[in-house]
């Protein structure tokens, strides 16, 4: 009888983050804000507002990278919270 290979390891669950989505998240950011300061500079006659969109734009795309890739562990004591307080503890006495 031929010696069978033991059962592969326990895949980690928890979604991987891809590098790439947060280059995208970033630079998607940075230009679609960017683009909205040059054409409000365009409408107002400014020079002052495409700066401000880019790091507007810069701002949310670290904001969704991290909401996106920030993870906690199963079993720490941020997850327990998260699961305990979306479900109700209170119990109800029949007489």
């Amino acid at each position: 009888m031929s010696q069978q290979s033991p059962p592969p390891a326990p895949s980690d669950d928890r979604p991987k983050g891809d590098p790439w989505h947060a280059f995208g998240y970033i630079v998607s950011g940075v230009a679609v804000y960017g683009v909205l300061g040059w054409l409000a500079d365009r409408w107002l006659g400014t020079t002052f507002l495409v700066a401000i969109g880019i790091l507007v734009g810069a701002g949310f795309g670290i904001y969704l990278t991290f909401a996106r890739f920030n993870t906690w562990p199963v079993g720490t004591t941020e997850d327990t919270t998260k699961r305990n307080s979306s479900t109700p503890t209170e119990t109800s006495e029949q007489d």
